[in-house]
């Protein structure tokens, strides 16, 4: 594969990612109600939801910033924690069909650390 379809995957990937990622951060973070009953019926508490927005929000900047791979390699390890965490308490609790906004983000948090330039990678870094 060139190098120029790699990057334009990496944009698209990481673009579509940070856009799901602010998007339900910050509605999150709002604590919309709507979000606020669902969690609730999957066991959590509320607050949970404004801790998930902060970390979702602070992990798209990270990713989004030049320079700073490891602080990248944390935020797309905790993209995927999030993501597991809610795709499992989705199928654990019956809601099969609710896991599915949850597993696209994950898809295209693996796209976007596959496919990363070797700028943005750990092993790879050059100050």
């Amino acid at each position: 594969m060139s190098p120029k379809i790699k990057t334009i995957i990496y944009w698209v990937a990481t673009l579509w990612l940070a856009l799901g990622m602010v998007s339900t951060g910050a509605v999150q973070v709002l604590q919309i109600k709507e979000q606020i009953d669902p969690v609730i019926a999957l066991g959590y508490p509320a607050y949970f939801l404004l801790i998930l927005g902060v970390a979702k929000i602070l992990g798209v900047i990270a990713v989004l910033l030049p320079k700073l791979p490891l602080l990248k390699e944390w935020a797309y390890a905790g993209f995927v924690f999030m993501m597991a965490g809610a795709i499992i308490s989705h199928v654990a609790m019956g809601d099969a069909a609710g896991m599915f906004p949850a597993l696209l983000l994950l898809v295209l948090t693996g796209l976007s650390w596959y496919f990363r330039p070797a700028s943005r990678q750990l092993l790879n870094y050059t100050v």
